[in-house]
């Protein structure tokens, strides 16, 4: 009692001769000193050798969030050279264990359901976004029943259909915004909108596409903010970006709406000019246990097809534009190998063209090696794992807790030399046979299997994957290599690209969304060739 009484009169006599707000500044700084102090002994004294190394950081809760966040890649390789190919850092006070390379995306990707779940980590995310009841905010076995509703729109006989009708949007975009005839144009705002408009006509339908204008683009803007990092933890506090998002989901689930409660009352599911849709598909569907899929179901699934697909396309289209305005050789081999297999005079593009242009395809490959759009591909443990890494010194097995998340990050791989020499040097070629930047993939088998929607790559053993792995690869994979070749065999016809002066090589990437993207502004100079439009001529 004498010690306490000793310490308080002194703290008592500081309290009374020292300003409030000094002593609020003295006792955060205190707890904070505190805090990073008692986090340094802990991760000092009290390793837990049968877990993977935790990266050393000097906040708690805040632990490697910035440095993670700034650029995943750098601190991916940096702790891969520290740790080895698995190990644990803090991202908001989230304990976060990352498994590298190919065994790392194996264990991951193709987890058990019982053993990892996708669910839990972002519907937090997505719900908010797509609305209730569909994708992650619903059991996994509906989802893969709404993956196979939504496969009606990713069949062959629908892609021969879109390619025409992307690539009328595509000239159609190009005759309205490279005016005049030569100048300078922001690729990552200008290739959103042109895949908004892509992919609404093709996998929507007309009616959809109709009522896409710039200010349905601006909606889609603020409904895609919400994929902000911060909602992983905090997707219900009333922040600007948050009240945008929620006001866009609303306003963009209303319009879906309207078409389908009229479509009910005009008793006919098809649009008025007879068309068979994605909304129409899906307004006559019925889960496994007989019940109709419901109308805001119909809606929210409408919303996710149109974002889920968006970011992937826009972004890797804006990165075919930057890296093609630095090497105007691949322009003219791209319009020279249109010429020779199309002819001279560059016919409308049919889907089985695409498959005739490998330099096209190689491109959109070689683009997606690089600058895959997501980064991070996360799963909550919910059985207790074990995983067997390779260290820096060893070999060792770690066993990982059901309070950990698990993190996977293909695009490591696909920027590793031992599968990709120069991996960051962008080379259409090396895909190419006999190329000395070869990649050494070349030939892996992959294996397939049926989640339920249908059978697909697991494809956890390549280094190459650029469109995830298992149950939740993405199902629009083939669309997107049909969206981007096109685009792409477009432009190469109309515009001829180049950088800004003074520029050398490509913008970085801003990895502050979910998604990675280019860092804004992202500026090529164009020139536009004059070659007649061949889509539009034709319609």
């Amino acid at each position: 009692m004498g010690l306490v009484a000793l310490i308080a009169k002194p703290l008592q006599r500081l309290a009374a001769s020292v300003p409030t707000w000094q002593l609020v500044v003295l006792g955060s700084l205190g707890f904070l000193v505190t805090a990073i102090t008692l986090n340094i002994l802990k991760q000092t004294l009290l390793k837990n050798p049968n877990e993977p190394p935790i990266v050393f950081h000097f906040v708690p809760v805040l632990g490697s969030t910035v440095t993670y966040g700034i650029d995943p890649f750098k601190f991916f390789f940096a702790c891969k050279e520290k740790y080895g190919d698995v190990f644990t850092f803090i991202l908001l006070g989230r304990k976060v264990t990352v498994c590298l390379g190919t065994a790392g995306n194996e264990f991951i990707l193709n987890g058990k359901l019982k053993d990892v779940n996708a669910e839990e980590v972002y519907t937090g995310l997505t719900t908010p976004v797509f609305g209730s009841d569909v994708v992650y905010d619903c059991p996994n076995s509906k989802l893969m029943e709404q993956k196979k509703f939504v496969k009606f729109g990713l069949t062959t006989d629908a892609f021969r259909q879109y390619v025409s009708l992307i690539q009328r949007e595509t000239e159609l975009f190009i005759k309205d915004k490279f005016v005049p005839p030569s100048g300078q144009i922001d690729v990552s705002p200008a290739m959103a909108e042109l895949t908004i408009y892509t992919a609404s006509r093709s996998l929507q339908g007309k009616e959809v596409r109709a009522k896409f204008d710039h200010t349905f683009a601006e909606l889609y803007h603020d409904l895609d903010m919400g994929f902000s990092p911060i909602n992983f933890m905090l997707p219900w506090v009333p922040l600007p970006h948050n009240r945008k998002r929620d006001h866009a989901q609303k306003k963009m689930a209303q319009t879906y709406m309207e078409i389908i409660q009229e479509r009910r009352k005009r008793g006919d599911l098809s649009s008025k000019e007879g068309e068979q849709d994605m909304i129409r598909n899906l307004m006559s569907c019925v889960y496994k246990d007989g019940t109709p899929v419901p109308d805001h179901e119909v809606a929210h699934m409408m919303i996710a097809l149109l974002m889920a697909g968006q970011h992937s396309s826009s972004s890797t289209s804006s990165w075919i534009l930057l890296r093609l305005a630095t090497r105007p050789d691949i322009q003219d081999e791209l319009q020279e190998e249109q010429r020779r297999v199309l002819g001279q005079d560059l016919p409308p593009l049919t889907y089985e063209d695409l498959s005739r242009l490998p330099l096209h395809n190689q491109v959109v490959k070689e683009t997606l090696r690089i600058h895959a759009p997501i980064h991070s591909v996360m799963r909550k443990v919910k059985s207790p794992l074990s995983i067997t890494a390779r260290t820096p010194n060893a070999t060792k097995t770690y066993g990982i807790p059901t309070s950990h998340t698990l993190m996977s990050a293909p695009g490591v791989t696909s920027r590793q030399e031992q599968y990709f020499p120069e991996p960051m040097t962008w080379e259409p070629h090396r895909w190419d046979e006999g190329h000395k930047l070869q990649f050494t993939g070349l030939g892996l088998e992959e294996e397939f299997e049926d989640y339920g929607y249908g059978m697909v790559s697991k494809g956890a053993s390549s280094p190459y994957l650029p469109f995830g792995a298992g149950r939740h690869r993405c199902i629009g994979e083939q669309f997107a290599y049909v969206q981007l070749q096109t685009v792409l065999a477009t432009f190469v016809r109309y515009v001829k690209l180049a950088n800004p002066e003074g520029r050398r090589g490509v913008v970085d990437t801003d990895f502050s969304s979910l998604f990675s993207r280019p860092m804004a502004p992202a500026i090529v100079r164009y020139t536009r060739r004059g070659t007649p439009y061949a889509a539009i001529e034709k319609s």
